[in-house]
């Protein structure tokens, strides 16, 4: 065998290019279809048979090719998408890997047809990268290529094919993830006789995922939008309530180009902590636009992946406006079918004596309470009803950061049901609030917050608890007694099996410590529930435990001046609509599903 250096000849420098592009048929899909939309197509027709492997057609109404350019498109690293290397750091569009479509044609029998600003347009022949025929052909503006019998001269290559509906998967799916990036354009796939996509375009990309996935599907996403640090996140996440263990679909797009990244589909999943439960895998469609020159999109050969400059910055505002999307009011379980929220129209309400705790800068926008009506009433109207104690009156009452300027000034009309739910009218319907996991996301997020303040507030017993424990709780008690001290559970070990218990927090007036604790110290022991799963450390474990053990029980019954005091601390919390289960604190019943109930 010689060892002589020599550059290769075309066909075989072409083909090991091939092997880098062009790895099935949906590789030869989306290569063609992404340079139908740097053509500026606004329609693309794709035909394939066998899954792609006997002949592949992507037809287009973009601006088409002047016959020397068309030639010249099949020379490796022609492109007109680029022009020095400065280009390549702010590249916009697709298809500027020169070698693409002449790697295509390496492996197949390629049939080229275009026209441009030319009278009559130009159809190409090739077969395995050699030009077979150039001659005039009658079409409109655009192009149209087709591609049969992929990898005929690379057996080797074919035989690592999956069967033809695998491969009419993997087309399906391509271009799928082009759809999504670009719903302007409308796009059809045909396989064999049977219409696999058929999507108009669209300026709504909730009707671009109806189309694909079905109407429910639509209506469980909400949308996202956060500016931060010179990236802005934006497209669609799945209600929590509605997301579901098992597949999901996840898209990633950066300037309008999909990518794989897992890290930050992991940073997404990280903006649902305490809404949902482990194992559960929301819907995720996002946009990123990131600063020119802050992104390498061109480190991967089939351009799945990117590389951005600061990826710690732009997986931090991506669990933001993850975490931001979910603490608005559209991320609420809707009763019946989902109904668009209003724009709010707020006020400042008076503040208490005690002010509201701080809010984070990537929380819920203003939009949250001006959802409620309230009953008209009396400026000099006293807060709390008579059938509240005068313990009630001296508790913290948390002050809403904003409330509603209704149809008439007041409060919203509040109403308990079964000693469960708390049913309150607003602007467009009803929420029903479950008041145990409403009185949960308020603990919860308390107890966080006071981690950073020096710890929680606690009452001291007049007859301190003397509990007897098990050793591995009494184990458990001795790693965690300094956090629970700082919850508000002061707890002295008394011996090898017993614990005395000297404070206790006072979050409700029906608040049971021995079962609390009990309760609290059997489910940091036994750490394999989902919440404790769910927790990132041991001061959201505890957090979640007590929130979970402390709120007020279903069949408690709440005057109006207590259901009010709920109300109001929990719309002041950062995620008012979940509970740190991952279920609703929050149904909403809209006045459209009502009239479509009673037929009107």
């Amino acid at each position: 065998m010689s060892r002589r250096i020599r550059v290769l000849p075309d066909a075989v420098a072409n083909q090991i290019a091939a092997g880098e592009v062009v790895e099935r048929p949906a590789s030869v899909v989306k290569e063609l279809v992404e340079n139908a939309l740097d053509a500026g197509a606004t329609r693309i027709d794709v035909e394939i048979e066998s899954g792609g492997k006997r002949r592949i057609r992507v037809a287009d109404d973009g601006h088409g090719m002047e016959r020397a350019d068309a030639i010249l498109s099949l020379d490796r690293h022609a492109t007109s998408k680029i022009q020095s290397p400065e280009d390549l750091r702010g590249i916009a569009s697709f298809g500027f890997r020169g070698e693409a479509l002449p790697s295509i044609a390496a492996v197949s029998r390629l049939r080229l047809e275009t026209r441009g600003d030319d009278e009559v347009g130009t159809l190409i022949r090739s077969t395995g990268g050699r030009i077979l025929e150039v001659v005039d052909h009658a079409r409109r503006r655009g192009t149209t290529i087709e591609v049969q019998t992929l990898f005929f001269n690379a057996p080797a290559r074919s035989r690592f094919l999956k069967s033809s509906a695998a491969e009419a998967r993997a087309v399906s799916e391509t271009l799928t993830s082009l759809a999504l990036a670009h719903r302007e354009a409308t796009l059809r796939l045909v396989s064999g006789d049977r219409t696999l996509l058929d999507l108009p375009g669209t300026d709504d990309p909730r009707e671009r995922v109806a189309a694909l996935w079905g109407d429910d599907a639509a209506e469980s996403l909400i949308p996202v939008y956060l500016p931060l640090g010179g990236t802005v996140v934006s497209g669609l996440v799945q209600r929590p309530d509605a997301a579901r263990p098992g597949v999901r679909r996840a898209h990633l797009f950066v300037g309008s180009r999909p990518f794989r990244e897992p890290a930050l589909l992991r940073a997404a999943e990280r903006g649902y902590r305490t809404t949902i439960p482990q194992g559960v895998r929301p819907w995720i469609f996002l946009h990123l636009d990131v600063p020119a020159g802050s992104v390498d999109v061109n480190v991967h050969p089939a351009k799945a992946e990117v590389r951005f400059r600061d990826r710690a910055a732009v997986e931090e505002a991506v669990e933001a406006a993850v975490r931001a999307a979910l603490s608005e009011a559209a991320s609420a379980a809707p009763l019946g079918r989902s109904a668009p929220i209003e724009a709010p129209v707020v006020r400042e309400r008076p503040r208490e004596s005690t002010p509201p705790p701080s809010r984070p800068a990537a929380g819920r926008g203003t939009d949250q309470m001006a959802l409620f009506v309230s009953a008209p009433a009396p400026s000099d109207a006293p807060a709390s009803s008579s059938s509240a104690s005068s313990d009630e009156d001296d508790r913290e009452t948390p002050a809403t950061p904003s409330a509603v300027e209704p149809l008439e000034m007041g409060r919203p009309r509040l109403t308990q049901y079964h000693r469960q739910w708390i049913v309150a009218e607003a602007r467009e319907g009803l929420l029903i609030i479950d008041q145990h996991a409403a009185h949960e996301r308020v603990l919860f997020e308390r107890l966080m917050r006071s981690w950073g303040e020096g710890g929680a507030d606690a009452q001291r017993l007049l007859f301190p608890l003397t509990l007897r424990l098990t050793p591995e709780e009494i184990h458990e008690v001795e790693q965690v007694k300094n956090l629970l001290a700082r919850a508000g559970f002061e707890i002295d070990l008394f011996g090898s099996d017993t614990v005395i218990v000297h404070t206790v927090p006072d979050p409700h007036p029906w608040f049971d410590a021995e079962r609390c604790v009990r309760e609290m110290i059997a489910e940091l022991t036994e750490g394999t529930s989902d919440l404790m799963r769910a927790a990132r450390n041991q001061h959201e474990r505890i957090a979640m435990t007590f929130a979970c053990k402390g709120a007020i029980k279903a069949g408690q019954l709440l005057s109006d001046a207590e259901m009010h005091e709920l109300f109001d601390a929990l719309f002041a919390t950062e995620l008012p609509w979940h509970d740190v289960h991952g279920r609703p604190t929050v149904v909403r019943l809209s006045n459209a599903e009502l009239e479509r109930k009673f037929g009107r």
